[in-house]
């Protein structure tokens, strides 16, 4: 975690948090509770990890008043652990250095407007008329195309493509490999073949967005496609053209969104989700691991289709029966009929 080095009273302070201890005792890394030695800060924030308190050789444990009187080393209690985490883990990160100014291997279209306090790395590509604002950071070989425009203290990392006329806000994190403004998938059937339907929109991409690596953000047909500020995005995500993302949504790996779908603000997207295109779902809907959303939904909600695992030998029989579902409801329909034929026999024989 490189040669940062914080003292507990700075942690407390940082944090806002209590500090029961010893407020001179030296940070300079964070770890889990089994592998954390003196030097280094840990954390819990669920009961199943509380065996590990007794044996814990770490510097010190942020924890929550829940967990307090189960630890007697030196503490920082917060109301929340997890959030509490997330913000120290920002002291101890250690990024590569990159150097101020430009490398002289980049290659600057003269129209280019560059920002004087921006960091372009080695054999970065940077297209007419494109701009870079304060404080950014393109590391090795990205590329930002023609009238790209990158926000203020947006960080991409090496070899992530920009293509021309995307838009990037501030603060945003690109990871490597990513591609935002390739076409999306347009082509119209003819005799033979298929004509390519060339894409005339952008990608809009809004402030405090994070999305990783290997990504494909395709750009819009006509209009633009849109992600709103303080979006997250993982690894392997595919967004086609049109596609329009609400702010503060999340998205996890694998997922598939298509064309036009829109989703709104607050929503969660679990990894390998598949989301039709044309549809429109609403803010703050949850869908679990694996769904196939083939509709969209008015009201928020929870949604999975996904069947849970099984034994493999309960899996092939269930899947026979599954292709056998339209015979059986014939089946049922039928001994309805007859049921029913029999009970009004015995009611006419009452008689």
């Amino acid at each position: 975690m490189g040669n940062i080095k914080k003292s507990l009273a700075d942690l407390a302070e940082y944090l806002d948090a209590e500090l029961v201890g010893d407020a001179n005792h030296i940070i300079s890394g964070i770890a889990d509770l089994q592998t954390a030695n003196s030097a280094e800060l840990s954390f819990i924030n669920q009961e199943s990890y509380a065996q590990h308190l007794a044996q814990c050789k770490s510097g010190a444990v942020i924890l929550s008043s829940d967990f307090a009187d189960k630890y007697s080393g030196n503490k920082l209690i917060v109301s929340n652990t997890y959030l509490a985490y997330a913000k120290v883990s920002a002291l101890f990160e250690s990024l590569s250095v990159l150097a101020s100014g430009v490398h002289p291997t980049a290659v600057i279209a003269a129209s280019a407007k560059i920002d004087a306090s921006a960091m372009i790395g080695a054999n970065c590509v940077i297209g007419e008329n494109a701009i870079i604002s304060a404080g950014a950071k393109l590391y090795p070989g990205v590329v930002v195309g023609d009238r790209a425009s990158i926000g203020d203290n947006t960080l991409i990392h090496p070899n992530a493509v920009v293509y021309h006329g995307v838009t990037l806000g501030k603060n945003c994190i690109i990871h490597s490999g990513t591609v935002i403004g390739s076409d999306g998938f347009g082509f119209a059937p003819m005799r033979g073949g298929w004509q390519k339907i060339h894409q005339l929109g952008a990608v809009v991409i809004g402030d405090n967005v994070e999305i990783g690596s290997n990504c494909s953000i395709d750009r819009g047909a006509l209009g633009d496609t849109v992600i709103g500020d303080n979006v997250i995005i993982d690894n392997l995500v595919h967004i086609a053209h049109n596609v329009k993302i609400g702010k503060g949504s999340a998205i996890a790996g694998c997922v598939g969104i298509a064309g036009s779908a829109i989703l709104g603000e607050g929503c969660t997207v679990a990894g390998a989700v598949a989301i039709n295109g044309h549809i429109t779902i609403a803010s703050n809907t949850h869908f679990h691991g694996g769904t196939i959303v083939t509709k969209g939904n008015t009201e928020p909600g929870v949604f999975a289709s996904a069947p849970p695992q099984q034994d493999v030998k309960k899996w092939r029989r269930n899947s026979v029966r599954y292709t056998q579902l339209d015979d059986m409801s014939g089946r049922i329909r039928q001994l309805e009929k007859q049921l029913q034929a029999l009970m009004a026999q015995n009611q006419t024989d009452e008689h």
